[in-house]
């Protein structure tokens, strides 16, 4: 049967025919249109009540993911203190660095865990180590237990933003996809947030910071409950990846299983009207060659290479505008401005979830391409100010103005487009049979990129000087914008079979 696929043409990489062609508008954004007889929208959008429940329980690995981004900034000193490595730089970098690398293993193994278990599990699966590692960390003696712990969390942290990313993406409804993928960037800005405030008494209580380490416990374990009662992707369940579990002659009756629980869940997130409606739709990519594995090859020099590509250089150029050592280093420009740390810390979250809910209304009006290139020009300006305050040319009194500012801006305009849409926009663009392999290398790439930018800045301010060093970083803003008008399609309003289909290899 799958031979008599092949010969007829009938993969998931087939052309669509001229009447799936693009019309005006859509060829402008790259994308195919359908006419409503064909995907089957007579009844209208569907409810986006139904699918909101199960984003906001994804959301809370994202807010778990910004609160261990940031629970040391504060608690470091008396972690230090208490285990006896104070003024140890090298060690108290590692307390930090430790958890990228955890990441790193984590984004590589993300996209074959979501595949194989499921989205739904993949959830749970992450939260083991995010409580066992979070535990480890709080009851730490030693550097060596404090490590393992934080590497732990890391490799949780690594798996839970493209598993989010796909999750979402997979149940939403295509017209609210934009502002519920907006949600994680929201989240993480919460868990930032969540975690200055929970580390303020560290400085003052001992052993406060054993207690931030226990408070992440709790939403951690909240979200693997609460995915046992939220729906499983039904494009996960269509894809028909526990195949390797049955034999050929089976292949049948497996499909068929997974596709009544495919239209249950449907049914849970869009409501009965929608269920044979989105059934038909995904039907339009041959279910039977989808079950396939994916061969490396076609993601590094086969027929995907070009999208996962593109989504490799937009977390690369999202990693190299300079965010993180915008993040990671904020406060010194602030300091230098006479505020002190805390507010400087604070300013900072409460401009980037500002901007964060800005690019959620924004996402489905505006589209993802807009924000991103309004996003990319806004961080260049920024950037450019920051690289002005270094001059010689500019009075003492308007330093600290330029710099302050060219923060702030930088950081709103980051969290309007270039924060949260990459992620969406990636799991949007990726075939379903490549989704979550691609996503992994993509992820990959950015934590790899975030570390070495994370090890080199002090060391290129120190060599290049703040001016030269903030140029670069305006550049790489620059290029961003160029490589998002150039290569980067509009998928506002589209269902993800229609994006599939539009940007199908020949």
């Amino acid at each position: 049967m799958r031979g008599r696929q092949r010969d007829n043409n009938h993969t998931p990489y087939k052309r669509a025919s001229s009447r799936d062609r693009l019309n005006g508008q859509d060829r402008e954004d790259g994308l195919g249109g359908f006419g409503p007889n064909e995907t089957g929208k007579g009844y209208g959008n569907p409810p986006w009540i139904r699918s909101l429940p199960h984003v906001i329980v994804a959301a809370l690995s994202s807010f778990l993911f910004g609160y261990h981004l940031g629970v040391v900034n504060d608690t470091l000193e008396s972690i230090s203190l208490d285990l006896n490595f104070h003024g140890d730089t090298l060690a108290e970098g590692l307390v930090v660095s430790t958890c990228l690398g955890g990441a790193f293993i984590g984004s590589t193994v993300s996209g074959w865990i979501a595949d194989g278990i499921g989205r739904r599990r993949a959830f749970q699966f992450c939260a083991i180590p995010l409580i066992v590692g979070a535990a480890m960390s709080a009851t730490a003696n030693g550097l060596g237990s404090m490590l393992f712990g934080r590497f732990l969390v890391g490799t949780g942290m690594g798996v839970t933003p493209p598993v989010a990313a796909l999750y979402i993406t997979e149940v939403s409804p295509a017209f609210v996809r934009g502002t519920y993928g907006s949600f994680t960037q929201i989240a993480t800005c919460l868990g930032l947030i969540a975690s200055f405030f929970i580390g303020i008494p560290a400085k003052d209580v001992p052993r406060w910071w054993r207690t931030c380490f226990w408070v992440s416990t709790a939403p951690a374990a909240l979200l693997a409950l609460l995915m046992e009662f939220c729906a499983e992707s039904p494009h996960w369940l269509l894809k028909g990846y526990f195949l390797s579990l049955f034999s050929v002659a089976r292949l049948g009756h497996s499909l068929r299983g997974r596709s009544a629980e495919a239209e249950a869940e449907f049914g849970k997130l869009l409501g009965g009207l929608h269920v044979k409606s989105s059934m038909a739709e995904f039907s339009k990519s041959d279910r039977a060659d989808e079950v396939e594995s994916v061969k490396l090859s076609e993601l590094f020099y086969g027929r995907h290479f070009r999208v996962v590509f593109i989504g490799s250089a937009l977390l690369a150029l999202q990693q190299f505008s300079g965010i993180n050592a915008v993040f990671y280093f904020s406060s010194t420009v602030f300091k230098s401005g006479g505020v002190p740390s805390d507010i400087a810390n604070m300013s900072v979250g409460v401009v980037n979830l500002t901007g964060s809910i800005v690019a959620m209304v924004l996402m489905d009006k505006l589209g993802r391409k807009g924000l991103l290139l309004g996003s990319f020009m806004g961080m260049a300006f920024a950037m450019a100010l920051q690289a002005v305050a270094g001059s010689a040319l500019v009075p003492g009194s308007l330093v600290v103005y330029l710099s302050v500012g060219g923060v702030l801006l930088f950081v709103l305009s980051f969290a309007m487009g270039v924060g949260p849409v990459p992620g969406l926009l990636l799991s949007e663009i990726f075939p379903s049979r490549i989704r979550a392999k691609a996503m992994a290398i993509c992820m990959a790439v950015h934590w790899v990129i975030n570390f070495f930018v994370g090890l080199l800045f002090l060391r290129l301010l120190e060599k290049l000087g703040a001016q030269i060093l903030y140029t670069i970083f305006a550049s790489f803003c620059l290029l961003g914008f160029l490589f998002v008008k150039k290569n980067v399609v509009e998928t506002k309003g589209k269902t993800l079979q229609e994006i599939e289909m539009a940007l199908l290899p020949a």
